[in-house]
């Protein structure tokens, strides 16, 4: 087994946990392996150890290994997610090639993707960005924008709603430490669980709340996602 093999099975052990001691079913998480800057070899690698789901970061590196990979893994069904910051002259590319964009933060881009998406494939996958903490330095819808583009989304054939991504800021105290600090980091993503529950009471039917990354899985499970992000702890760290 390689290190790439021994980290998923690593990773999807701390899922199972988490999901134990939250009274949840492991299959209700879905791991979400950060590629950005890895080998189409050590993709390959993931594939072998049964990862099925790769998130790109960089629109133009992501279509490459798509494309590159696509006669060998056919068969395993692979499912690509952009997760990275979508421009408007880059919406064709995801729109022809993705599975999935976590990214959405506005209509224009919205309609975009919509108007690009061929007409022979699977409805394009959205997720709506959501800046939970209004940072400045994160990108995404406000909250209270969010239920006004969801609308607008319903509204486009070639997409489907899925539900919200968000990366919301961790106090600096707690960084470094997360096993100590798990309720700490909970608050902090307990606004990203109420909208995605006040979206599907609302009948949006959604069933995506992706937040949670390699260092923060845990608390993450804790406060209902059902997709983490994680990248450094099956690859290893990168630039």
């Amino acid at each position: 087994m390689t290190n790439i093999q021994q980290n998923i099975a690593t990773v999807r052990e701390r899922i199972q946990l988490s999901c134990h001691k939250a009274d949840r079913n492991s299959d209700d998480v879905t791991l979400l392996a950060v590629s950005k800057t890895v080998s189409a070899e050590n993709i390959k690698l993931a594939v072998a150890a049964g990862q099925r789901d790769f998130g790109e970061n960089y629109i133009a590196e992501g279509v490459e290994k798509i494309i590159t990979l696509a006669a060998e893994t056919a068969q395993h069904n692979l499912q690509w997610h952009c997760i990275g910051p979508v421009q408007s002259n880059k919406t064709r590319l995801v729109a022809q090639h993705f599975d999935w964009v976590h990214t959405v933060d506005r209509l224009k881009i919205a309609e975009r993707l919509n108007e690009q998406r061929p007409a022979d494939a699977k409805r394009l996958q959205v997720c709506i960005q959501v800046n939970i903490d209004n940072s400045p330095s994160k990108s995404g819808v406000a909250p209270d924008e969010v239920l006004a583009l969801a609308q607008e989304i319903a509204k486009l054939p070639r997409l489907q709603l899925r539900g919200i991504m968000a990366i919301p800021d961790i106090p600096i105290s707690t960084q470094g430490n997360f096993a100590m600090n798990n309720i700490a980091i909970e608050a902090v993503y307990t606004p990203a669980r109420v909208l995605f529950e006040h979206l599907n009471a609302l009948n949006y039917d959604i069933d995506t709340l992706s937040i949670g990354m390699s260092a923060d899985l845990e608390p993450a499970i804790q406060s209902g996602s059902t997709m983490v992000r994680v990248g450094s702890a099956i690859f290893g760290s990168r630039a």
